[in-house]
């Protein structure tokens, strides 16, 4: 049988090419312009901000640098593991060794062989593109090791300049990071695919046979050799880092770190350099005994020497001695702690505080008696905004400013308010587009009133105010448009062509004004407030980036528009100088005939040597950040060195953002101007005006008086022993049990103890530390935050701190002390229980402390509010101690006098009680919102007026009695205030008081029967 041979095919043409779909390609096409748009609809929109405030090298800077770091971060990663996979592939044996394991390999290889390809360039990219991330997230610490400067100093242990440790360190360490990681990845790479092809057997092998090929080993010594190199590295910069390290009592490197972990790590770093050379040896001669003996070697010395041994030490020579051994390192840590902070040159003085209220007391301290601040500038807000809102769209920060401002030749402390845009004040039918981004688009004008004075029954004594504006800031001239706000969050579109009518809304002007609405247009040709969306493609840009289609259509949006976002000072200053960390407070200050935010700013560090190491945020938190509106600023985690360095200023009305130079200095300012050439002003360019309004800055001074606690003892003996460390008061204001938030700093006018003249000052006071609950008085702290008026040139008393040392064995009260007097005096709590008792509530303002008297003064103003309808706040009552002596009056005139017999010798600010409000005054518009809506009902008859008289009839009935006539006065100046009318308020407030009077009266008797 034979078989015939199937016909041979002939050759096959080429494949039939496959036709691609237009639809596949026109969805692809258009799926890259949709991802191209919204790329550039946020990355492009940023460059057109940064462009208009005139800071675009900063985005540039920042985005090359980035760019720059990750192309090498992703090169040399991807490079690197790729040419692992490669070279291991590459040098594979061509015949694997027949043995189980291999066999059990194979199959692993057909199921990875058509992906191999594939895997060996994705992998490397994939992990590339995290390392190239990695790396591009230093950018500020690559750009400070190349602009980095001297300190002129140098480190006690090493003898270098800080400026190493502050710049280059940081750099150093993240280079041998990298590369590290580098290396391992590489190295895995390389065991996997040498493994996988048979270069390297783990499995039984035959006598005399090598666990790997010869390129296997070459390959793997050298990479072993490589990462040994490395860690040598490591341990080498190690021993710098060590002066930066934590203790248990302080930062900075100890005795056994000096003594045996610095000198373990150069062993180690000896044997790493030793276990390295083996390796190469390794490779050249074939034999992994040697780095096999290396590597355990380098275990054992790493067990042996960097940690049994500085264990040792530290057990048996450092713990029994520890107070002589480490006096040395801890006044390393002392001095360098002062230096970083600023604290070195802290003025302290003992203060022998008198408890002893006499008569005359106050008569030397008679300037900073006078301007004792009876406003509480967190508890005003809703008088400000009851009071000189105006309209319900507009609206003021719940925690207004302290300031200063010369009103009529006097310097008077100020609280200062400015009325910002709310949006959500408007009702559901005037939401829409056209008027949330084209018609209310900014708030208008300030309002000021003084510190020390009430108006009339215990309103804000305002002195500038009303729209239109007018008072005394009014009469020097500014621009009282505010288009830039913290409280601002919502875009505007802004400017219009010549012949347009205007529609930006100013305000709606009373009948005697001349009636209607008051508009403007923002003058976008003088005035670069934001990008300019004139062109089509701005608009598409926008239009994407807020989701907002009426961009691209609305007739409003035209080749003069502007668009104004990130409007809040703190952000635009954070935006443009992303190397600086901001204040958690910014403040408003009618400067030069603007209204500009003043936000200061720091540059730090965490890498100062031997510095206290202080998380920020922690140092920084108290009752007034607690309570504040919107979100914290971002601080670094932890700073061992901070400096004021910047001052910076955002014009209110048109957004330009400048900054100052306050510290030329600084070494780290140098090196970011070094960076950002243009981004820093000198200092001599502020102005006389806006020097005057500069003041020492919280979040610094915060910190400052939280190092404080602990480093005012400068003895190395005395601090190892922490017996003398103190603590910062709770609030004492604050409801709840402990532990409650800290106190917050208060800025008033003072004079302190054998200064010359007053200042305007930043203060705060010290408790026992430990675990006492002894609240007494052991510190105060004063910090001098007045910068003059000399254009340019900063007083030489600024940022001074004052320190008043109280004897070890002092009895004066703390805080916590004087709430708990007030609150325990029967008198006071008597009629403050009487006063919460009708539909009224009682609010403590904030609890001031003044040395003045040879003694420590607290005042404490009582507001009073209603429970009902519109509650705000009023001045009734004034809370003083001095020692155990309380005093509770309608003045602090009044109550100073109670408290130093009869005459303290000094006049308060409120002594000719409530002064006349320079302007006028005007609820939101002239109503009630919570009262109802009018009806066409006639009007009820007037109810007869109660009478002056006390009420008759027995104790219970007279309490009775003058409650109810208490809460219808309360009634009647509610509605008094809503109509506007505020004769009848006035009277109102007079009969509460008198009903008031009567009800504790009647409460007497009662105690007495």
């Amino acid at each position: 049988m034979s078989f015939a041979a199937p016909p041979r095919r002939g050759p096959a043409g080429p494949p039939a090419k496959r036709r691609r779909s237009p639809l596949a390609i026109t969805i692809t096409v258009l799926a890259v312009l949709v991802v191209a748009l919204l790329l550039l609809a946020q990355f492009w929109t940023e460059v057109m901000w940064f462009d208009a405030l005139g800071f675009a090298n900063v985005i540039w800077t920042e985005w090359g640098s980035r760019a720059v770091l990750f192309v090498l971060g992703f090169l040399i990663m991807g490079a690197a593991v790729f040419s692992s996979f490669a070279l291991a592939y590459r040098s594979r044996p061509v015949y694997a060794p027949s043995t189980p394991e291999q066999a059990t390999l194979d199959q692993y290889r057909e199921a990875i062989e058509p992906l191999r390809k594939v895997v060996t360039i994705a992998a490397p990219v994939l992990v590339a593109f995290f390392a190239g991330v990695a790396a591009s997230a230093q950018w500020r610490t690559v750009l400070l090791a190349f602009n980095g400067s001297s300190f002129g100093s140098k480190d006690p242990q090493f003898g270098i300049d800080l400026g190493f440790f502050v710049f280059t360190l940081p750099a150093l360490r993240f280079v041998v990071s990298f590369l590290m990681a580098v290396v391992v990845i590489s190295g895995i790479a390389a065991l996997v695919t040498h493994y996988l092809y048979g270069g390297l057997r783990l499995g039984p092998v035959p006598d005399g046979a090598p666990r790997t090929t010869k390129a296997a080993r070459v390959h793997l010594a050298v990479l072993a050799a490589v990462l040994m190199v490395v860690i040598a590295a490591n341990y080498w910069l190690d021993r710098y880092s060590l002066l930066t390290s934590s203790n248990a009592k302080y930062d900075g490197a100890s005795y056994s770190d000096v003594h045996a972990v610095i000198p373990s790590k150069e062993i180690l770093t000896g044997v790493a350099v030793l276990v390295a050379a083996l390796f190469v040896v390794a490779a050249v001669r074939g034999s992994w005994r040697l780095p096999a003996i290396g590597v355990g070697l380098m275990v054992v010395s790493a067990i042996a020497i960097g940690g049994i041994y500085p264990a040792v030490v530290q057990r048996f020579q450092v713990n029994p001695n520890a107070q002589v051994l480490e006096a040395e390192y801890i006044q390393r840590n002392i001095d360098a702690t002062l230096d970083a902070f600023k604290l070195e040159d802290v003025e302290t003085q003992p203060y022998d505080a008198t408890t002893e209220a006499e008569a005359g007391a106050l008569r030397d301290d008679a300037e900073t008696t006078a301007s004792v601040r009876l406003l509480d500038p967190q508890v005003v807000s809703p008088s400000f905004r009851q009071l000189q809102q105006n309209k319900q769209y507009y609206d003021f920060q719940s925690n207004l400013a302290v300031d200063r401002y010369d009103i009529d030749g006097e310097s008077r402390d100020t609280v200062i308010a400015v009325r910002e845009l709310n949006l959500d004040g408007l009702g559901d039918n005037q939401r829409n587009w056209v008027n949330d981004h084209t018609v209310f688009t900014h708030g208008y004008g300030v309002v000021a009133a003084y510190g020390n004075q009430p108006g009339p029954d215990g309103q804000p004594a305002f002195y500038e105010g009303g729209i239109p504006t007018q008072g005394a800031l009014t009469d020097k001239g500014y621009e009282p448009r505010i288009y830039f706000s913290p409280n601002t969050t919502e875009y505007s579109i802004v400017g219009a062509p010549d012949d347009a009518e205007p529609w930006e809304l100013d305000y709606q002007a009373d009948d005697e004004q001349g009636g209607g609405q008051v508009n403007t247009t923002f003058p976008t040709e003088e005035h670069a407030a934001g990008p300019d969306i004139g062109s089509f493609g701005a608009k598409l840009l926008y239009a994407l980036k807020f989701g907002s289609e009426q961009i691209l259509f609305s007739d409003r949006v035209t080749s003069e528009s502007q668009i104004l976002y990130d409007r809040d000072p703190q952000t635009r200053v954070q935006k443009v100088a992303p190397w600086l960390t901001v204040d958690n407070r910014t403040y408003p200050a009618v400067v030069d005939g603007k209204v500009k935010w003043i936000v200061d700013a720091y540059t730090t560090s965490d890498a100062y040597p031997y510095s206290s190491s202080m998380p920020m945020d922690e140092a920084t938190t108290d009752s007034l950040t607690l309570a504040a509106q919107g979100v914290p600023v971002e601080t670094p985690p932890e700073v061992n060195y901070i400096r004021n360095s910047v001052k910076a200023t955002v014009d209110a009305y048109d957004g330009t953002v400048t900054l100052y130079a306050w510290e030329p200095d600084d070494p780290m300012l140098k090196a970011w101007s070094n960076v950002f050439p243009t981004s820093v002003k000198p200092m001599s360019e502020m102005s006389g005006e806006l020097m005057s309004h500069v003041r020492y800055p919280e979040d610094m001074f915060k910190v400052q008086r939280s190092l404080l606690t602990q480093y005012h003892v400068e003895d190395a003996g005395q601090f190892f022993s922490g017996q003398d460390f103190w603590a910062n008061p709770e609030d004492p204001t604050v409801g709840g049990e402990s532990p409650k938030p800290l106190q917050p700093p208060y800025y008033m006018t003072l004079q302190m103890p054998g200064a010359e003249d007053s200042s305007f000052s930043l203060t705060s006071t010290f408790i026992p530390g430990g675990n006492t609950d002894r609240e007494i008085l052991t510190g105060y702290l004063a910090a001098d935050g007045d910068a003059g008026t000399t254009a340019g040139e900063k007083a030489e008393s600024y940022g001074k701190l004052s320190m008043l040392e109280l004897p070890r064995d002092s009895t004066v009260p703390g805080p916590g002390q004087v709430q708990n007097n007030f609150d325990s005096n029967p008198t006071i709590s008597e009629q403050l229980n009487i006063l919460e008792r009708g539909s009224s509530s009682v609010v403590r303002g904030n609890q001031l402390t003044l040395p003045v008297g040879g003694g420590l003064l607290y005042v404490q103003p009582v507001y009073i509010q209603s429970s009902e309808g519109t509650p705000f706040p009023l001045l009734r009552r004034v809370l003083v101690a001095f020692g155990d002596q309380t005093g509770y009056a309608p003045t602090l005139d009044e109550a100073l006098d109670q408290v130093f017999g009869g005459d303290s010798g000094a006049t308060a600010g409120d002594a000719q009680g409530g002064v006349d409000t320079e302007v006028p005054t005007a609820p939101v518009d002239g109503e009630d919102p919570t009262a109802p809506e009018p009806t066409d009902e006639p009007e009820p008859t007037e109810e007869p007026e109660p009478t002056e008289s006390a009420p008759s009839g027995d104790a219970q009935a007279q309490l009775d009695a003058a409650l109810q006539n208490a809460n219808q006065a309360m009634q009647d100046a509610d509605a008094a205030l809503a109509d506007g009318d505020f004769a009848a308020y006035g009277e109102a407030q007079d009969r509460l008081q008198k009903a008031l009077e009567a009800a504790i009266a009647a409460e007497g008797e009662l105690g007495g029967n």
